[in-house]
């Protein structure tokens, strides 16, 4: 693949090995960076070793043998420049407090390099902590409060990353520095282009937002109500989603954007999309919960629900989707019952 020009190599590691990681590992690669993929189970390790394939999250994509497959987290992070968290949002705090445990032995050793060559930790998981209702950035920045932290955000189907089909995302960082420009010139080519924005909560609530907004144009799916009913439905969950997300910080505009529009309609079309085809089975009669029981892959969008729901309520937002959502997903209002009482809601105008 020919880069749009010459760049500066990085050793970067991707912890968590998940489709998403494992395509954002293959792009690097790409682009030209000394790259390892850190399972989080040590069997899953020794499985991509052996195949050289990630049969059960990527299935039909080789890892090329450039592509390093790591099991322990200390040596890979005395490397590491770029180090991009691929773990869902569950997880994310025990991931930190592993690098967090390792940093400190490693210093205690006097190994005094462990992180200081690292240049931008990079947040991939896209969801909220149920229990303190905390947003991923703020979650590592309690553990690298020195450390640079970005997000990465925007529509990106994995698989497509991973066959290198054309995709634009944004890159959010707090300033837009020129360590930062360098970084987006490196893990950009000619497939796939980053954008750089300083509305780090914009874009981090966009990735959030659209998972809840895409089970609804799931439930429209499954209830066969049309490409009108759709259309309409993507349309007001676009106002509600920028309401939200302006009341909580973020920036208008960046919800237009990548992170944001590009997002939501990538989500609620894609076939790929698991928040999209958890609504669509709620849709055609199934239990939320038992959808997630048998789910081997995380949805995001079911637990986004439920903190949104949350913070909405303590701020006094108008948040009609998002309440029926709720109620369908964690109460008993039935699908057809939550799309009569937004139908019946006082008319207003449009803007």
């Amino acid at each position: 693949m020919q880069l749009r020009k010459e760049t500066t190599q990085m050793n970067s590691c991707v912890l968590g090995a998940g489709a998403w990681g494992t395509a954002m590992a293959l792009h690097l690669i790409e682009c030209g960076h000394s790259v390892t993929l850190v399972p989080r189970r040590i069997e899953q390790a020794m499985e991509l070793t052996s195949n050289r394939e990630n049969r059960d999250y990527l299935p039909g994509y080789t890892l090329p043998d450039s592509l390093q497959i790591g099991h322990q987290l200390g040596p890979v992070l005395m490397e590491a420049e770029l180090i991009l968290l691929a773990c869902p949002a569950k997880g994310l705090r025990s991931l930190c407090q592993q690098i967090q445990q390792i940093q400190q032995i490693q210093q205690i050793d006097e190994a005094r390099q462990s992180l200081e060559q690292l240049k931008l930790i990079l947040i991939l998981s896209k969801g909220l902590e149920q229990d303190s209702l905390k947003l991923p950035y703020a979650i590592v920045q309690e553990y690298f409060p020195k450390v640079a932290i970005g997000i990465l955000s925007g529509p990106s189907y994995a698989g497509e990353v991973a066959a290198g089909a054309p995709t634009a995302l944004s890159l959010a960082v707090e300033i837009c520095s020129p360590t930062m420009e360098a970084i987006q010139e490196s893990m950009s080519n000619d497939r796939l282009r980053l954008y750089l924005t300083d509305d780090v909560r914009g874009v981090e609530l966009g990735g959030i937002l659209k998972n809840i907004y895409a089970i609804g144009a799931g439930l429209c799916d499954g209830l066969n109500l049309g490409d009108n009913a759709k259309s309409s439905y993507i349309t007001r969950a676009m106002n509600e989603m920028t309401s939200i997300g302006k009341a909580l910080g973020g920036r208008k505009e960046t919800f237009y954007g990548l992170s944001g529009f590009g997002d939501l309609i990538a989500t609620c079309f894609g076939s790929w999309s698991r928040n999209r085809s958890f609504g669509e089975s709620i849709g055609q009669g199934l239990e939320p919960k038992a959808i997630i029981h048998n789910q081997k892959t995380v949805v995001e969008g079911f637990v986004a629900v439920d903190c949104l729901h949350q913070i909405a309520e303590k701020k006094g937002l108008e948040t009609p989707i998002l309440n029926e959502l709720y109620n369908i997903i964690y109460g008993d209002t039935a699908p057809k019952l939550a799309l009569n009482n937004l139908m019946v809601r006082e008319l207003k105008t449009e803007f």
